[in-house]
């Protein structure tokens, strides 16, 4: 499915309604090129799970946590962008971090990818005009709660 984004309510919008129907376990993994509003949208999911304030990249420390009562549930947001090696995402913990946590993912493929997890909703994001483009697909796990 592609969802327009013509200006930062849309994406912000985007953001809360894959907010509202993530779950511990899922991934949200977001791909596109440098600037393409990864983690903007990030930051938008997050707040839709009820962070207040400022939501860090995690560009330098690859991994930052959020965990309830400040999030509706136990969050992971990372940026592989930096690993040179799919295999630095084990060492770095992440399956330790991921542990009854949903995941947002930058840069997906720097740590292998998710698309094959059942729990995988991969939006890659698309500079267009003055705007994005969404492009949106869900693991089996995603079916009947694809954000619209």
């Amino acid at each position: 499915m592609t969802i327009d984004l013509p200006d930062l309510a849309a994406m912000e919008c985007l953001g809360r309604d894959i907010a509202a129907r993530l779950r511990p376990g899922d991934v949200v993994a977001l791909s596109g090129g440098l600037g393409a509003g990864k983690t903007t949208l990030a930051r938008a999911i997050i707040a839709g799970l009820g962070h207040e304030g400022e939501v860090p990249s995690p560009s330098f420390a690859i991994v930052e946590l959020y965990d309830p009562p400040a999030v509706r549930l136990p969050l992971v947001h990372a940026d592989f962008y930096r690993l040179n090696d799919p295999q630095e995402a084990g060492e770095i913990g992440l399956d330790d971090y991921r542990e009854g946590a949903a995941l947002i993912a930058e840069w997906p493929d720097h740590a292998g990818g998710f698309a094959h997890e059942p729990g995988c909703l991969s939006v890659t994001l698309e500079v267009a005009d003055e705007g994005r483009i969404a492009i949106v697909e869900g693991g089996a796990d995603w079916l009947g709660r694809l954000p619209r």
